[in-house]
Protein backbone atom coordinates (compact mmCIF):
# COMPACT_ATOMS: atom_id res chain seq x y z
CA UNK A 1 0.00 0.00 0.00
CA UNK A 2 2.88 2.39 0.74
CA UNK A 3 6.65 2.49 0.57
CA UNK A 4 6.97 3.65 4.17
CA UNK A 5 7.14 0.91 6.80
CA UNK A 6 5.81 1.91 10.22
CA UNK A 7 7.01 0.36 13.47
CA UNK A 8 4.55 -0.30 16.28
CA UNK A 9 4.74 2.29 19.06
CA UNK A 10 7.11 4.61 17.18
CA UNK A 11 6.21 8.32 16.87
CA UNK A 12 6.27 9.88 13.38
CA UNK A 13 5.79 13.35 11.94
CA UNK A 14 2.87 14.30 9.73
CA UNK A 15 4.97 13.96 6.56
CA UNK A 16 5.44 10.24 7.22
CA UNK A 17 1.82 9.66 8.32
CA UNK A 18 0.46 11.54 5.29
CA UNK A 19 2.15 9.03 3.00
CA UNK A 20 -0.72 6.74 4.01
CA UNK A 21 -3.36 9.03 5.53
CA UNK A 22 -3.69 11.84 2.99
CA UNK A 23 -6.20 14.01 4.86
CA UNK A 24 -6.59 15.56 8.30
CA UNK A 25 -9.97 13.79 8.74
CA UNK A 26 -9.87 10.93 11.24
CA UNK A 27 -11.31 8.46 8.75
CA UNK A 28 -9.51 8.28 5.43
CA UNK A 29 -11.27 6.43 2.64
CA UNK A 30 -10.66 6.23 -1.07
CA UNK A 31 -13.47 5.35 -3.46
CA UNK A 32 -15.57 4.19 -0.50
CA UNK A 33 -12.91 1.81 0.86
CA UNK A 34 -11.38 2.42 4.28
CA UNK A 35 -7.63 3.18 4.06
CA UNK A 36 -6.46 4.43 7.49
CA UNK A 37 -7.55 6.01 10.78
CA UNK A 38 -6.45 8.75 13.17
CA UNK A 39 -7.33 9.16 16.86
CA UNK A 40 -6.28 11.14 19.90
CA UNK A 41 -8.59 9.31 22.33
CA UNK A 42 -10.42 12.60 22.95
CA UNK A 43 -7.43 14.25 24.66
CA UNK A 44 -6.89 16.97 22.04
CA UNK A 45 -10.26 16.87 20.30
CA UNK A 46 -13.00 16.04 22.84
CA UNK A 47 -15.72 15.64 20.19
CA UNK A 48 -14.12 12.27 19.28
CA UNK A 49 -13.84 10.46 22.64
CA UNK A 50 -12.39 7.16 21.46
CA UNK A 51 -11.48 4.68 24.20
CA UNK A 52 -10.10 1.20 24.75
CA UNK A 53 -12.46 -1.65 25.47
CA UNK A 54 -11.97 -4.51 27.91
CA UNK A 55 -8.41 -4.91 26.58
CA UNK A 56 -6.02 -2.64 24.70
CA UNK A 57 -6.71 -4.77 21.59
CA UNK A 58 -10.21 -3.23 21.34
CA UNK A 59 -10.98 0.42 20.63
CA UNK A 60 -14.41 2.05 20.57
CA UNK A 61 -13.97 4.59 17.76
CA UNK A 62 -16.25 7.58 17.22
CA UNK A 63 -17.44 8.15 13.66
CA UNK A 64 -17.15 11.22 11.45
CA UNK A 65 -18.95 14.49 12.24
CA UNK A 66 -18.03 17.16 14.79
CA UNK A 67 -21.37 18.78 15.58
CA UNK A 68 -24.96 17.66 15.75
CA UNK A 69 -26.14 14.19 14.87
CA UNK A 70 -23.54 12.34 12.84
CA UNK A 71 -24.69 11.37 9.35
CA UNK A 72 -24.09 8.27 7.31
CA UNK A 73 -21.55 10.15 5.20
CA UNK A 74 -18.93 8.55 2.96
CA UNK A 75 -16.49 8.20 5.88
CA UNK A 76 -18.93 6.45 8.22
CA UNK A 77 -20.21 4.33 5.32
CA UNK A 78 -16.63 3.18 4.59
CA UNK A 79 -16.34 2.12 8.24
CA UNK A 80 -19.62 0.18 8.06
CA UNK A 81 -18.59 -1.43 4.77
CA UNK A 82 -15.30 -2.55 6.35
CA UNK A 83 -17.15 -4.70 8.92
CA UNK A 84 -16.62 -8.33 7.99
CA UNK A 85 -14.47 -7.42 4.99
CA UNK A 86 -11.15 -8.37 6.67
CA UNK A 87 -9.70 -4.99 5.59
CA UNK A 88 -6.74 -4.10 7.82
CA UNK A 89 -5.96 -0.42 8.28
CA UNK A 90 -3.19 1.46 10.09
CA UNK A 91 -4.16 3.55 13.11
CA UNK A 92 -2.20 6.61 14.26
CA UNK A 93 -2.62 8.29 17.66
CA UNK A 94 -1.99 12.05 17.77
CA UNK A 95 0.15 12.79 20.82
CA UNK A 96 0.79 16.49 20.09
CA UNK A 97 1.09 18.80 17.10
CA UNK A 98 3.15 16.95 14.49
CA UNK A 99 3.59 13.83 16.65
CA UNK A 100 1.75 10.66 15.65
CA UNK A 101 2.25 7.26 17.28
CA UNK A 102 1.68 4.19 15.12
CA UNK A 103 -0.70 1.79 16.91
CA UNK A 104 -0.58 -1.04 14.37
CA UNK A 105 -3.15 -2.55 12.01
CA UNK A 106 -6.82 -2.74 12.98
CA UNK A 107 -10.07 -4.16 11.62
CA UNK A 108 -13.58 -2.76 12.04
CA UNK A 109 -15.70 -5.46 13.67
CA UNK A 110 -18.92 -3.63 14.55
CA UNK A 111 -20.76 -0.33 14.15
CA UNK A 112 -23.78 1.10 15.95
CA UNK A 113 -25.64 4.41 15.81
CA UNK A 114 -26.25 5.49 19.41
CA UNK A 115 -27.16 8.49 21.51
CA UNK A 116 -24.04 9.75 23.32
CA UNK A 117 -25.26 11.12 26.67
CA UNK A 118 -22.08 13.17 27.26
CA UNK A 119 -22.14 14.81 23.83
CA UNK A 120 -25.94 15.07 23.70
CA UNK A 121 -26.07 13.80 20.12
CA UNK A 122 -26.34 10.74 17.92
CA UNK A 123 -22.97 9.26 16.95
CA UNK A 124 -21.57 6.30 15.09
CA UNK A 125 -19.50 4.08 17.41
CA UNK A 126 -17.31 1.52 15.72
CA UNK A 127 -15.46 -1.33 17.37
CA UNK A 128 -11.87 -1.79 16.21
CA UNK A 129 -9.90 -4.99 16.83
CA UNK A 130 -6.10 -5.01 16.69
CA UNK A 131 -4.68 -7.37 14.09
CA UNK A 132 -2.37 -9.68 16.04
CA UNK A 133 0.98 -10.67 14.61
CA UNK A 134 1.62 -7.62 12.41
Amino acid sequence: MNAFEFELGVTYGWNAVSEVHRTRNGIYQRNGELVSLLTDFGRLNPCYPDFHGVTSDIIHYTGSGRRGAQKLDIHNQAMLDAIGSRIKVPLFNKLAVGKWQYLGSWQVTDGVYIFDENAGRMVWKFTLQRVVGE
